[in-house]
């Protein structure tokens, strides 16, 4: 219960916090999660948007946003209480595996010099979930990534302890072991470790020999092992790398990224122990020379070479070292993820032997004086987590904070731009920092797209903006929002028409589910009698794509309204008010359309009359009432 309510008040405040970053991708925008009795859609959903947004190749992952969204749209309240839940019950499992752990070593151990092993379990499950290091994996949604391969993995090892210390359903707990090892394989790739990890185990607090684990347990082992083939089809299926930032083949040389490791695996234990600071984004800067990192190097070299040396001398030390350096080891060794060179999320599980070691160590110290300790140090955790947690509050503060921490940050400041981008008065802040990230550097295409919408907004700069859009193409002709957005820039500029409509059809080819490109494209057909038709067909899929936009159900009406479908327009600009009530070009479409009808003109007139409550200047309105009431038999 104390755990439960340490974790619940650690993450409380940010239930309400909207979604950010990558969250919009892998949920926003992520159409697959938006019907959930399609599970074969669910469960593979189409590259074009899946590898960008970190869900291709993580059926799990994506089958839990989709529940949430049957049940709670996308209010973040839904997501976010889902993520504090999978947390607290991978803390709860890493309790019961300490627990059973210590009291398995026995008497005559010297690990058994502390408190009894149930205090020991709570102290260092307590800590591991209050740490602030583990804040950007339960916080940030997408993260879920992270906790839910995380709780497999952990659920994975304590379902074999269950195993090999049963009498009697040893077959139960073994297939649970399976399982919960297919279903981390569907969570994220770093389950990939967790069959290895399971048989150390084994070999150190269960028979005692590799050889012994073996005999006793191989078939278990070996369908541990078996769950790979899983995880091989997902990888392959997902085209072996997650939207450009993953393998060998990114243009992110072996030896560099293994040196930028260097740094981030000392960054990480440094965190462990003191986290501060903290930052959301570390850019995707490398290093290049071993001179840059040599102190860290040599750090780990000695490390790695004591856990050695443990894994023979100190077989439960040497555990400890071994699940810290083997569950890092597919994000922090040499496969290159050059979208994030180092991230904190990848803490999540590795924390958890640092923490053990410091109770155990502070146990033996301190006797019975350890808990209080580790209470109070849990307080101060906890703190620290609660503050953090607050620049989650708002993407403003989350950039403005990561900007603070890595001016050099290209990506931060871009996406620190589209937070200015939206606030009123705030404008030329968004255009300084998009161009600051390109000076940092000058081939960032987003960057190039996104000064170019900002450019857009100010009077006398459209050709700047269409100057923006081209160089961003150049730079990723396959940018399909870049299409879309110089099509809306050169639909405003007499005689671009038809270029416009290139860019969207660009887009659409590049992307297919990209909304605004189907109602930007039907606009512009619209222009044009002949291509009122086309236009209705890309309405059409525009509303299959979001089909709670008044916006296009309205233009969708004119559209069917210019061909003569007046009933069928009606009935659009209906659905538009019900989702919208107060839309005030919806009612006076309405307005205009019923007025010619015979015995509507009464409802024309209420129609207008709610647009001068909500708009009492609108001078079509007026007009058109005057004019209504004038004629008036």
């Amino acid at each position: 219960m104390i755990l439960a309510a340490t974790a619940i008040a650690a993450y409380c405040r940010t239930l309400h916090f909207p979604l950010f970053f990558d969250d919009f991708l892998a949920i926003r925008d992520n159409l697959s999660i938006r019907h959930l009795k399609d599970l074969g859609a669910v469960l593979s959903p189409p590259l074009s948007l899946a590898e960008e947004s970190g869900v291709s190749g993580r059926p799990l992952v994506n089958l839990s946003f989709a529940i949430n969204y049957a049940f709670g749209g996308l209010n973040p309240w839904g997501f976010r209480v889902t993520n504090v839940v999978i947390h607290l019950a991978a803390g709860l499992a890493l309790f019961g595996i300490l627990r059973r752990t210590l009291e398995r070593v026995g008497p005559g151990d010297p690990t058994t010099r502390f408190p009894p092993p149930a205090a020991v379990a709570f102290a260092a499950a307590l800590l591991w979930t209050v740490h602030p290091l583990q804040t950007e994996s339960v916080t940030c949604v997408i993260q879920r990534t992270e906790t839910l391969m995380g709780l497999c993995y952990l659920l994975t090892l304590y379902s074999f302890i269950r195993y090999a210390g049963a009498s009697v359903g040893r077959h139960v707990w073994a297939a649970l072991a399976i399982l919960f090892c297919l279903l981390g394989m569907a969570a994220k790739e770093v389950m990939v470790t967790a069959p290895i990890i399971v048989f150390l185990y084994d070999r150190t607090f269960v028979s005692r020999s590799l050889k012994e684990a073996w005999r006793r347990h191989s078939r278990l082992h070996v369908a541990l092992a078996a769950t790979w083939v899983l995880l091989a089809f997902l990888v392959v299926r997902a085209g072996g790398s997650r939207g450009n930032s993953a393998g060998f083949g990114e243009g992110v040389g072996v030896w560099s990224y293994l040196l930028t490791q260097c740094r981030a695996i000392v960054l990480y234990l440094q965190l462990s122990v003191w986290p501060h600071p903290l930052v959301v984004d570390y850019g995707t800067r490398l290093v290049a020379s071993p001179a840059q990192v040599w102190p860290q190097a040599i750090f780990l070299l000695v490390l790695l070479a004591g856990v050695g040396w443990a894994l023979v001398a100190r077989p439960a030390l040497g555990f400890l070292g071994a699940w810290f350096f083997l569950i890092l080891s597919p994000s922090s060794s040499v496969v290159p993820l050059v979208a994030q060179t180092i991230a904190e999320h990848r803490m999540y599980l590795p924390l958890a032997s640092v923490v053990v070691l410091v109770v155990i160590a502070t146990s033996r110290w301190l006797g019975r004086w350890a808990l209080p300790f580790c209470m109070a140090l849990a307080a101060a955790l906890l703190v620290g987590t609660l503050q953090r947690n607050e620049i989650y509050r708002s993407e403003l503060r989350i950039w403005s904070d990561t900007v603070a921490k890595q001016p050099e940050n290209e990506r931060a400041r871009n996406n620190l731009g589209n937070a200015l981008v939206l606030l009123p008065g705030r404008l030329n802040e968004a255009v300084a920092q998009y161009e600051e990230a390109l000076r940092l550097n000058p081939g960032y295409a987003e960057a190039h797209d996104n000064l170019g919408l900002a450019l857009a907004q100010i009077p006398g700069r459209s050709n700047d903006a269409i100057a923006q859009y081209e160089e961003a193409l150049r730079l990723k002709p396959d940018f399909a929002e870049a299409h879309n957005n110089l099509g809306v820039a050169l639909s405003k500029i007499p005689g671009r028409r038809n270029d416009a409509i290139a860019e969207y059809e660009d887009a659409l080819r590049l992307k297919p589910d990209v909304f605004e490109a189907h109602n930007n494209l039907g606009n512009a057909l619209s222009k044009n009698p002949e291509g009122l038709i086309g236009a209705i067909a890309q309405y059409e899929l525009a509303l299959s794509l979001e089909p709670d936009s008044a916006e296009v159900l309205v233009n969708l009406g004119h559209a069917l309204k210019a061909v003569g479908r007046t009933q069928e327009a009606i009935a659009r600009y209906e659905d538009a008010l019900r989702l919208k009530p107060n839309y005030t070009e919806a009612q006076f479409q309405l307005a205009l359309v019923l007025s010619s009808m015979p015995g509507r003109r009464d409802e024309a007139e209420s129609y207008l009359e709610a647009v001068l409550r909500i708009q009492p200047e609108n001078e079509r309105a007026k007009r058109m009432l005057g004019a209504l009431r004038q004629t008036r038999p």
